[in-house]
């Protein structure tokens, strides 16, 4: 039997490590063009002094942004560390896209309630949950019915960004609208278990562990696609969660519609949630944990962002 090709190598890896189809594409994108960019030798032929050139390739003559020279460096480094199994000595020397220090855009409270009047129906409800708890959109797009207690108005994040879980509040003005909306999703539900489909993709190994998991109703995307189609890893026909560029299109629509002229998106939602929290006096550690932050200093940005423009500082021009 022959050996997989290298990509295939790097996909099947990627999946093994539970990567997200997102990272798994920009792994194999930046290592194509890595190979490319030397000419087509092997990596296996290469080492620091290759990824050095490559990713100052980047830096200088690409002229890409930081975080983009930092996921090309993750590829390198997921290709070689755990796909060739070859230890690279440190990787210095390397040109460094400047890294940009911008405080996050965020919309006054006017603002926000004049975007969401805006919206309707799914859309609507997915920029609530983005301002009103403070997920990150593919976060909403990822909830599973069971991630919702309508009890005791808690939303759990599973898996979010660094593969972390954590808790957050559900909006007790959303409530009804979420439970109109889930009522509508379980008729889909069941419409999709009369014509054969209805078995939603599970995390990890638990469709081995538990086979008929994927058809219960607790494990059903909250946000469902409107079309069953190809999973493009098992190669399964299902019906996937929401992509992300019909909320983010609603919201740049939204946005234009009610004057708001800042360059706003999804994300601002959350940087929203976060500095109103501050403005209303919780603590920077509570927001910390209702983010999902894991340093306390990228928390601590919207502070700055309550103190831009001279607040609280008094114009010499405005002295008596």
């Amino acid at each position: 039997m022959s050996k997989p090709k290298l990509l295939d190598q790097v996909r099947a890896i990627a999946r093994l490590k539970h990567l997200s189809l997102k990272t798994e594409q920009a792994y194999v994108n930046y290592i194509r063009r890595f190979i490319l960019f030397h000419e087509k030798r092997h990596p296996a032929e290469m080492g620091a002094d290759e990824v050095r050139q490559f990713l100052t390739h980047l830096a200088v003559e690409r002229q890409v942004a930081a975080s983009t020279q930092n996921v090309a460096l993750n590829a390198l480094l997921f290709l070689y560390r755990d796909v060739l199994e070859i230890a690279l000595p440190l990787i210095d020397g390397v040109v460094r896209a400047k890294l940009p220090k911008r405080l996050p855009v965020v919309f006054t409270r006017a603002e926000v309630e004049a975007i969401l009047s805006q919206m309707t129906g799914t859309h609507f409800l997915i920029a609530n949950l983005l301002y009103g708890a403070g997920l990150r959109l593919m976060d909403a797009l990822r909830l599973r019915v069971k991630d919702i207690d309508f009890e005791t108005n808690v939303i759990t994040v599973r898996a979010g960004k660094g593969e972390k879980d954590r808790v957050t509040m559900l909006p007790v003005t959303l409530k009804l609208a979420l439970l109109e909306h889930l009522r509508r999703v379980w008729r889909l539900h069941q419409q999709d278990l009369r014509n054969g489909y209805g078995e939603a993709e599970l995390p990890y190994a638990l469709t081995r562990k538990y086979p008929k998991a994927g058809k219960a109703w607790g494990w059903q995307f909250v946000f469902p696609a409107t079309k069953i189609s190809l999973d493009p890893r098992s190669g399964q026909r299902r019906r996937h969660h929401l992509y992300a560029n019909g909320p983010q299109r609603s919201l740049k629509l939204a946005q234009e519609r009610a004057g708001v002229v800042k360059h706003g998106s999804c994300h601002t939602l959350r940087h929203s949630f976060a500095t109103h929290l501050l403005e209303d006096g919780y603590d920077v550690r509570t927001i910390q944990e209702l983010l999902g932050h894991a340093d306390v200093r990228t928390t601590q940005i919207y502070t700055h962002v309550l103190n831009r423009g001279g607040r609280g500082v008094r114009s010499p021009l405005d002295h008596n």
